[in-house]
């Protein structure tokens, strides 16, 4: 069995592990080394992806290795509810390791690479496409099908937002949604309207452009480095970010983008560059809505109630501008069993257990987003008790009727993309670039980043 080395591997019970990965050349060598992963798992993974445990005894002593990210608050609700699952089967032991997300994702490249994979493991829709290309993740659509994996209470949208070429990579262990969130203690205060969802970017910008000259804040931060409203926008003419093996946009679909935001800042609708460069790149603690430098801040729906904390003014979130169906079920993390596991149907059972039990959905709460499972979701949100976190959940609950289909989980390269898609958007900002050459500049870039 492959399990996931905890600082002391007496201590199978370990709760926290740290290690210091950084550095780009460090991470294509990661990278590089999950190359010999397909070799490997010919000879780890017996047979097909489906149940190979069939007839093995249920009694045996199992312990599966699990790994994830999170403060200390997530690894104590996860923790508990692994433990419901041993009290339900008590031959089922768990190896638990965690730590914090900034070097998460170096140290699973180096436990694949080097074999020693956990059975489980929380991933998100950055790394899942490049995990599930190389064989890593087990195939769950089997399980799906037969009723062992069961997602029947799922979106549709939510668990195919877990397909990678038409295996199931991982299960979607949460929802969320772009939400631009909007001060409305500022609004009121001046007799404003609220943006409304359905508004078009262009009546967006004018309502923006409007509150800066009554309230003499910026009305919106400037969007244009932002992926997830590029990716929105895309979608609402017809394109996506990305289409099969390749990226789903033109240069010109980028530069009309920043076009559109270099007329916004022109109109006075944005802050100036350098406090949207503030926004770009500080954490939602210090987004610029709760600093009180813009009316809006453009966000995950589900990062309502972190926002609130860092202000005593009231908040509302609607939908991003334009049609709201280009809006999905997005995935805010994922679990995936690793292919080469001694225990496929165990660590399945697991996450089944993890998704649809009513007692540990009671435990899990909505640490890692809105429960994907719509009837646990239900009691999970009846029994909630933060006006912030309800404020959340009815939102993204009402934006739910309105979502389309998901897109294609991103391609290999996908964070280079969002990384790149701020430094092209900044040279705009600041008038060291024209739209169109950063938008040449952004295409070259992301190009090489997919390897197309």
């Amino acid at each position: 069995m492959h399990r996931a080395p905890s600082p002391r591997a007496v201590e199978p019970t370990t709760r926290h592990h740290r290690t210091a990965f950084s550095g780009p050349g460090l991470r294509r060598r990661l990278l590089a080394a999950l190359v010999v992963i397909p070799l490997a798992l010919t000879a780890a993974a017996c047979g097909d992806d489906g149940g190979s445990e069939a007839a093995a005894d249920p009694n045996k002593p199992v312990e599966l290795s699990i790994f994830w990210w999170g403060a200390e608050g997530r690894a104590k609700l996860t923790e508990d509810a692994l433990a419901l699952y041993t009290k339900k089967h008590p031959n089922v032991t768990f190896k638990k390791t965690w730590q914090a997300n900034q070097g998460y994702f170096d140290k699973l490249a180096t436990l694949t690479a080097g074999g020693d994979a956990p059975d489980i493991f929380q991933i998100d829709d950055n790394y899942l496409t490049e995990y599930a290309s190389r064989n890593v993740t087990l195939d769950l659509m089997s399980y799906k099908d037969s009723g062992k994996l069961d997602l029947s209470k799922f979106p549709e949208s939510l668990w195919n937002y877990g397909v990678v070429e038409g295996k199931l990579a991982g299960v979607a262990f949460g929802e969320n949604t772009q939400g631009l969130v909007f001060n409305k203690t500022l609004l009121d205060k001046f007799s404003l309207p609220a943006p409304t969802t359905g508004q078009s970017w262009e009546d967006h910008i004018a309502w923006a452009a409007n509150v800066s000259k009554v309230a003499k804040v910026p009305g919106t931060q400037d969007p244009s480095a932002d992926y997830k409203a590029f990716w929105v926008w895309l979608r609402q003419q017809g394109k996506d970010l990305y289409k099969d093996k390749a990226l789903g946009f033109t240069e010109q679909d980028v530069a009309a983008w920043f076009t559109l935001w270099q007329g916004a800042r022109s109109a006075g609708a944005t802050p100036t560059p350098d406090v949207i460069h503030e926004g770009n790149v500080t954490d939602i603690s210090k987004q610029l809505v709760v600093t009180g430098k813009a009316g809006t801040s453009w966000v995950w729906a589900n990062q309502m109630p972190e926002l609130k904390k860092n202000t005593k003014d009231e908040l509302g979130v609607v939908a991003y501008p334009g049609d709201p169906s280009a809006q999905w079920a997005r995935a805010s993390m994922y679990f995936s069993v690793f292919r080469g596991t001694d225990n496929k149907d165990v660590a399945v059972d697991v996450i089944n257990f993890l998704s649809n039990d009513p007692e540990a959905a009671k435990v899990l709460g909505t640490d890692r987003g809105l429960p994907s499972n719509l009837d646990i979701r239900k009691a999970v949100s009846d029994s909630v008790s933060d006006a912030n976190m309800k404020q959340s959940i009815a939102v993204q609950t009402e934006l739910g009727t309105k979502f389309g289909a998901s897109p294609q989980v991103p391609l290999k390269g996908h964070s280079k993309v969002r990384s790149e898609l701020i430094k092209a958007a900044e040279e705009v900002q600041f008038g060291r670039k024209s739209p169109a050459d950063a938008a040449k500049a952004y295409f070259a870039a992301c190009q090489a980043a997919i390897g197309a």
